[in-house]
């Protein structure tokens, strides 16, 4: 018969510290992060190497395995505050330092310290770009994101190399265009331009049989000719969000993408 007294085995002994059951790390999305950051490090070392075209196709492999971690992370029911932190240090790696330090040994390096300004300012803008979309994620419009995500940014750097190393054409001869695609690039990542993130596609959703027929046809299209074709696809993006922002700017639409105000009052001038 319960007395209302309380069960002596349920209750700890004064004194005696109660840990907590530590957390384990999933496995399965940290493995497409891990193998993102591989792809990073795979592309610097094959610049230092001089094979410039391996160098760029390790960044794109990074970027695949990158779109992918998230998902799998979702979709698995497996997401963690370490699967982010990973994340955004891979990203940091990946289309911050590895873009950065391939432009400059093929390119920039020959403009003394403009190239590696140019280097720089690129790798810096990486990492701003990341610490704020870690802070603002809470606050974004989850359809766009705030500043060229820095995948697209490592795209249009190192796709530029891979274009003209398929054609035969050496960093030197092409060193000051390499240096604007570095500060575009780089700086389109910290500025508040909208671009399209693609996060309200739903994978589980039926679609119509002719997205399928388009999907088999852009792969196709790609395979004519991959460095051409994936470097106008990322130019494309590249400029999509000065496009969209100008055309809310001229319908008087809110151009901004932050939906709400922050809580650091001494922020919200950067989000206007």
């Amino acid at each position: 018969m319960h007395d209302g007294s309380t069960d002596s085995d349920s209750v700890p002994d004064e004194g005696v510290v109660v840990r907590k059951r530590r957390k384990g790390i999933y496995i399965l999305p940290n493995l497409f992060t891990l193998a993102a950051l591989f792809g990073g490090f795979f592309a610097v070392v094959m610049a230092m190497n001089q094979r410039f075209d391996l160098a760029a196709t390790g960044v794109f492999v990074a970027m695949v395995l990158d779109s992918l971690d998230g998902r799998v992370a979702r979709m698995t029911n497996t997401q963690s505050a370490f699967g982010e932190q990973m994340d955004s240090l891979s990203d940091m790696v990946s289309f911050g330092a590895a873009p950065a330090l391939i432009a400059y040994e093929w390119a920039l390096k020959g403009l003394g310290r403009w190239g590696w300004f140019a280097a720089f300012v690129y790798c810096a803008c990486a990492a701003l770009r990341l610490a704020r979309f870690n802070v603002n994620t809470g606050v974004v419009d989850k359809r766009y994101f705030q500043g060229l995500p820095s995948p697209a940014a490592a795209a249009l750097v190192t796709g530029f190399i891979w274009l003209m190393t398929d054609h035969g054409i050496k960093g030197y001869e092409v060193a000051w265009v390499m240096f604007a695609f570095a500060l575009y690039a780089g700086l389109t990542m910290v500025t508040n331009v909208p671009f399209y993130s693609f996060k309200d596609v739903k994978m589980k959703k039926s679609v119509p049989f002719v997205v399928i027929v388009l999907i088999a046809l852009s792969i196709a299209v790609i395979n004519i000719d991959p460095p051409v074709v994936l470097f106008v696809l990322f130019c494309t993006y590249g400029l999509s969000g000065y496009a969209l922002y100008a055309w809310r700017k001229a319908s008087g639409q809110r151009a901004s993408v932050i939906s709400t105000s922050t809580d650091e009052p001494e922020e919200s001038g950067l989000h206007k």
